[in-house]
């Protein structure tokens, strides 16, 4: 049977991982696969590497953790170059997964990206480079698929795996009641972003706005989706200044969006899983510097940086980036989005298109298809 290496880096590209290797061994169960990964793969059937965690290039502080990822990268290294496989599976991580692939090709591997890296975004002249080093591109986002192949990169859209995690509808009222909100008046759901750094930035931001909509909108009830890498000590210190209550709830970022009115989002892709669910929302991004913030202008290449906007073609929901993300901006189209049905109903309509755009649930085992497919080839 064949034998499969899969290197996925955050928690996402874990998740996504996981539900590749379950369909995998649907499809295949004497397949051997070995990852590097974390918890949800090895639950999943994956034989994990026991000395590599998962890798994470995110939010390392200090020469302790580089050095740390950099025995982690030398020891993929080593096992991509000393043991056979019959393809390398690499997810996500494009700023470590890059050069896992040029260390496969070099060894005369077959190399299969899964999550197409958004080069189409940011650097352009990486469609070639990817050309040369990777056999296949597996792509979720719809427009993705025609970028690739026209930059004569082999790619094959798979459909996105957020229409297997996220149900097909949700009973609001019977989340509000799970989550002792009343009816008398609407829910603004937040979505702060899931890495230290982000909350650090954003947080602050979120409280301000919150006053200043309670103070005007009294019957205004706020809620905050908490992603599984916060720890609920950190985000409790952070939240503690604020006057205004604001009721959190860990791991259930649908249940959260499903249960609000409107949503205030970080850019990320959660305003995709924000599209599938259906609730209108506002995109908003702070960088931690405005050095940061210009150099990302520079590099982008694309009218919006949401991905419900991307996959729409148009901009259907307001970005506020940067300077543009204050507490006064946040508060204005928060305001006018609530007392304005009509550019509601427009918007609700429009992420129904962005849902549809995503293609059918089963991304997944379409992508596990590909896989044996590119293991027999």
């Amino acid at each position: 049977m064949p034998r499969i290496l899969i290197v996925t880096g955050e928690a996402s590209g874990d998740l996504h991982g996981a539900h590749l290797v379950k369909a995998l061994k649907e499809l295949s169960p004497a397949l051997q696969i070995v990852g590097v990964g974390g918890a949800s793969m090895r639950a999943a059937g994956a034989e994990l590497v026991k000395d590599i965690p998962q890798l994470d290039v995110m939010g390392l502080i200090g020469l302790s953790a580089v050095k740390t990822m950099l025995r982690r990268i030398s020891r993929i290294r080593t096992l991509i170059k000393g043991e056979r496989w019959d393809l390398v599976v690499l997810i996500d991580n494009p700023g470590l997964n890059f050069h896992f692939a040029r260390v496969a090709r070099a060894c005369g591997l077959k190399v299969l990206y899964y999550i197409a890296p958004q080069v189409w975004a940011w650097r352009r002249g990486r469609m070639r480079w990817i050309q040369q080093r990777v056999d296949h591109v597996l792509a979720i986002l719809p427009f993705e698929e025609p970028l690739y192949k026209q930059a004569g990169v082999r790619c094959t859209f798979v459909g996105n795996p957020l229409l297997d995690e996220v149900a097909p509808s949700y009973d609001r009222q019977a989340l509000r009641r799970q989550f002792g909100l009343s009816d008398a008046g609407p829910v603004i759901g937040l979505f702060p972003g899931s890495r230290k750094g982000e909350l650090l930035e954003h947080i602050p931001l979120l409280l301000e706005t919150v006053q200043r909509l309670a103070e005007r909108h009294p019957a205004i009830q706020f809620i905050l989706a908490q992603a599984s890498s916060i720890q609920d000590e950190f985000l409790a210190d952070l939240l503690k200044a604020s006057p205004v209550p604001i009721r959190v709830f860990r791991n259930q970022a649908s249940e959260v969006m499903a249960a609000s009115d409107l949503l205030v989002v970080k850019s990320g892709t959660s305003t995709l899983q924000a599209a599938v669910v259906g609730t209108p929302m506002i995109l908003f991004y702070r960088a931690s510097s405005w050095l940061t913030y210009r150099l990302a202008r520079l590099l982008i290449r694309v009218p919006w940086i949401g991905l419900a906007n991307l996959v729409a073609g148009r901009g259907i929901v307001p970005e506020l980036i940067h300077d543009e993300a204050t507490p006064e901006r946040l508060v204005q189209e928060t305001e006018r989005l609530l007392a304005d049905p009509r550019a509601y109903e427009d918007m609700k309509a429009a992420l129904l298109s962005v849902r549809r755009a995503l293609g059918t649930p089963g991304a997944s085992r379409r992508a596990a298809e590909a896989v044996l497919a590119e293991c027999r080839a």
